[in-house]
């Protein structure tokens, strides 16, 4: 069980979705820099609607517990293994969504706080499936440090994102730099997935991820709301 602080408030908010919906292409530059890396499914083409894929909740873990890069990878045979940061905006549902037309979507926002998509890049390459074992492998999602409330957050469209690994900064923007803002984002979603109370959406990466190694120390930072920070831990080390 994940229990946050809720900030400016002496109350806690347990995190317990039924679902994670995470945004992909939402960022100009990470479109780019993926296209360079050859992941799947990317291509320089900015996307014409929002591209959803799902997280799982076993992904979950609070500040300051371990990413871990699990033992078994090392017998999958990847010529170059590798698991990346995703520095990300989420937000928490408080009211049913369905259906919601963009110009009411935010009253069905609780609150919002950070959250690292971490991403086992050869899953996401290889399978046939797509993108949803490596990105729900567990550990895979931390969340926190806090939950800031909606009515505390009134420009969540606006707010700089960085995420440091080891003490430097790997990547560096705003949240007004979405391709989709987050009433596209929920509006999109709710017309074909109903989304209840403490259901999370992230809302995609900028420019920067990169590989997450035995040891490091990685940070997810958005103003306004505080600092997410876990260490990592490969389990074959």
């Amino acid at each position: 069980m994940i229990r946050l602080p809720i900030k400016n408030s002496t109350e806690w908010y347990q995190v317990q979705p039924t679902k994670i919906i995470a945004m992909g292409l939402n960022y100009r530059d990470h479109i780019a820099e993926n296209v360079a890396a050859n992941v799947r499914g990317f291509t320089d083409e900015v996307p014409s609607e929002p591209i959803i894929f799902p997280k799982t909740p076993n992904v979950l873990i609070g500040p300051e517990e371990p990413i871990v890069i699990p033992k078994f990878l090392k017998t999958c045979g990847f010529k170059n293994e590798r698991t990346d940061y995703e520095a990300e905006l989420a937000l928490i549902i408080g009211r049913i969504c369905k259906d919601v037309p963009q110009d009411t979507a935010m009253d069905h926002i609780l609150g919002y706080t950070c959250m690292n998509d971490v991403s086992q890049r050869n899953f996401q390459n290889h399978d046939k499936s797509g993108w949803f074992r490596g990105k729900s492998l567990d550990t895979f999602g931390p969340i926190g440090p806090c939950v800031v409330l909606a009515q505390d957050l009134p420009s969540p469209q606006n707010l700089e994102i960085k995420c440091r690994l080891n003490g430097k900064t790997v990547q560096s923007a705003n949240t007004s730099q979405m391709i989709f803002s987050i009433p596209e984002i929920i509006a999109f979603i709710s017309k074909q997935i109903t989304l209840v109370p403490g259901d999370i959406v992230i809302t995609g990466t900028p420019a920067g991820v990169g590989p997450l190694r035995h040891g490091d120390i990685v940070e997810v930072e958005i103003e306004q709301i505080g600092v997410l920070r876990n260490p990592v831990v490969d389990a074959s080390a």
